[in-house]
């Protein structure tokens, strides 16, 4: 069941919880965290990386987009750090229902003229567009050194960036980090620069990085404006660690025996991330009714994404 990046966030954002948003590179990723957000009736967003389509081709993603049509909860696939207006083109031509461009690490008004341009070409067929500022940096960050390389999003430039770009959401740099923190390292949101920048834009907050930050600031980041959290390495470490822990038994040879334990680990992050982020139960605020044969129609937000 389908929706826009906006109208998934929508009601998160005005009844304080956040979505959580998953990056998907194989099958037992995508059935694993569709049925841990089903289980626990959570709003979910599947998050595809140019990397990963590259990786995992076109084929790919009919799956993903049948398993999310015929899911009981509601579900947005969104391309994830598109680099170019060519990636979002062409995440728009297999019909993504959100689009992210990512021109944080440009010049900032390089920023806002090319997330602009993504937005006039989104908008134009009801897809939502979620922009970024602020740099939180490169994944995996390898030491303490490059934590401090960080740009922190600016209340004012927030403001700027939004009333230029009409994005949906606006990822923030607000203390997280890409992928795996360095040995040492324990990242602190700004909870106080979260609260500015909603007053000062009124429109939902992304937050990137959200691996490894913690819980409890997380969850107050959430009632402060954060309406989506993205999770990658997380998931994808317990998916990993859970493999490499059943493959040391050499008897161990089929798909059928060796995947399950590592998916239920999955299943566990994602209702964990649930709680967290306050979307257990959360389905129940989306407005579903059936609109004839072969539509299925959400009401509640402003777009609408038919089948």
């Amino acid at each position: 069941m389908l929706l826009t990046g906006k109208d998934i966030v929508a009601p998160a954002y005005a009844r304080g919880f956040a979505v959580a948003s998953y990056n998907i590179s194989d099958y037992g990723m995508l059935m694993a965290v569709l049925a841990a957000s089903e289980a626990a009736q959570s709003p979910v967003i599947l998050l595809i990386h140019p990397d990963d389509w590259e990786f995992v081709g076109d084929q790919f993603l009919a799956s993903v987009f049948a398993a999310a049509a015929s899911s009981s909860v509601p579900v947005a696939i969104q391309l994830d750090h598109g680099a170019t207006v060519e990636q979002a083109a062409a995440a728009l031509r297999h019909q993504f229902t959100s689009v992210m461009i990512d021109g944080s690490l440009l010049p900032f008004d390089q920023n806002m003229a090319i997330t602009r341009e993504v937005v006039e070409m989104a908008h134009r067929i009801g897809v939502s567009v979620e922009g970024e500022i602020g740099t939180i940096g490169p994944r995996d960050p390898r030491s303490l050194e490059e934590m401090q390389d960080f740009v922190f999003a600016d209340p004012e430039q927030a403001k700027e960036f939004v009333e230029t770009t009409g994005v949906d959401l606006l990822a923030v740099a607000v203390g997280t980090a890409h992928g795996v923190y360095p040995a040492g390292f324990v990242p602190e949101l700004k909870l106080d620069l979260i609260a500015r920048i909603n007053d000062a834009i009124g429109i939902p907050l992304v937050l990137h990085g959200g691996s490894g930050a913690v819980d409890e600031q997380v969850s107050q980041a959430v009632k402060l404006g954060i309406a989506k959290v993205n999770i990658s390495a997380d998931m994808k470490t317990a998916y990993f660690t859970k493999l490499r822990e059943v493959l040391t038994d050499p008897a161990q040879r089929e798909p059928l025996d060796i995947y399950p334990p590592a998916l239920a680990v999955v299943q566990d992050v994602v209702r964990h991330k649930a709680e967290v982020l306050g979307s257990v139960g959360g389905a129940a605020h989306y407005d579903y009714r059936p609109a004839g044969i072969g539509e299925r129609r959400w009401t509640e937000g402003a777009a609408t994404v038919q089948h």
